[in-house]
């Protein structure tokens, strides 16, 4: 049995993974793909740098089931630091910056920019190049912004990302989710 995710190269690129990132068993990183410190790749994720980069910052989670995607020769998936990805989210080449949450089951189409501390609601799907603004919820299917996030909003979005960390960490003492550098 594995003790960490599946790493693959493709024509030749080795995915770079910093020492402290979990990688679960059953979740696959392919390709062209960085990811940061203290970041979290969870169960059967697919994280798929075949024909364009991925970039993954530091802190960043990306929950059970995800799938991070790029569109061949156009754009790449560009995810910042300290955000959040829910269960099931598909994340297709577009930007997501520090911060931002992502709910469960929602989908971020190609060229689309999730910004700062900005929040996609669960199911939602944003639309190829739409621009979630920073203190934005976005809601629905195609997803519209529906208000200016709160203080509260705000303060439980970032509980997100350092639990994650944290829980991480346990797997990682476990001696579970650790990958080995080539």
């Amino acid at each position: 049995m594995s003790k960490s995710g599946l790493i693959l190269p493709y024509e030749g690129v080795v995915p770079t993974i910093d020492s402290s990132v979990f990688i679960a068993p059953g979740a696959t990183v392919v390709g062209d793909t960085t990811i940061g410190p203290e970041s979290s790749i969870w169960h059967n994720t697919v994280v798929r740098g075949d024909v364009h980069e991925i970039r993954i910052g530091a802190g960043t989670n990306i929950q059970d089931g995800s799938v991070v995607h790029v569109t061949s020769g156009k754009f790449g998936a560009y995810i910042g630091d300290g955000i959040t990805i829910g269960h099931m989210a598909t994340i297709h080449a577009c930007a997501l910056r520090d911060g931002c949450f992502i709910g469960m089951s929602a989908t971020v189409m190609d060229g689309a920019v999730v910004e700062e501390r900005a929040m996609v609601a669960a199911g939602a799907l944003v639309a190829p190049g739409k621009v979630v603004k920073s203190g934005e919820l976005w809601v629905g299917v195609p997803a519209k912004c529906i208000r200016r996030l709160s203080d509260a909003d705000f303060e439980d979005m970032s509980k997100n990302a350092p639990h994650y960390v944290a829980l991480a960490k346990t797997y990682l003492d476990a001696g579970v989710g650790r990958v080995s550098q080539q």
